[in-house]
């Protein structure tokens, strides 16, 4: 039999639920950084969660939009295609921009329709939307 000074509880129905410590996991006592690393990866890439850089140099995470754009870009060439994929306007010399090559792919946004769809069918409500701008950047060398 525990005290009260160190249990707490609530009882529900017939079952009675009760708690050794009333502070359990405390959120703002866990680390600030996530870890990545891929099979092709020299390293494992320890990223400030807060900001999204790289620890150690504080340079951007290889998980960010741009870099796996450039990724997808490389695979793309890769992948026996003749060139990078270029700018909606069809002008060769203007490089494709993040969001036009996501409104391009066809397969992610058959995906994305369907998981909103699934949002909503489900009462879950809808996914929030960014700003638009967040994806206007261009693929660079």
């Amino acid at each position: 039999n525990a005290t009260a000074e160190n249990t707490h509880s609530a009882a529900l129905g017939n079952a009675c639920i009760s708690l050794s410590q009333s502070d359990g996991h405390q959120p703002g006592k866990s680390p600030c950084f996530s870890v990545n690393w891929t099979a092709g990866d020299g390293q494992m890439e320890v990223v400030n969660a807060a900001t999204g850089k790289r620890k150690d140099s504080g340079t951007a995470s290889r998980l960010c939009k741009r870099a796996l754009f450039a990724r997808w870009a490389r695979l793309h060439l890769f992948a026996g295609r003749t060139r990078t994929p270029q700018s909606a306007s069809g002008r060769g010399d203007e490089p494709l921009v993040y969001c036009e090559a996501k409104l391009a792919a066809r397969p992610y946004q058959t995906a994305k329709r369907q998981l909103f769809a699934s949002l909503r069918d489900a009462g879950l409500g809808t996914w929030v939307k960014k700003p638009p701008e967040q994806d206007q950047f261009p693929l660079t060398a």
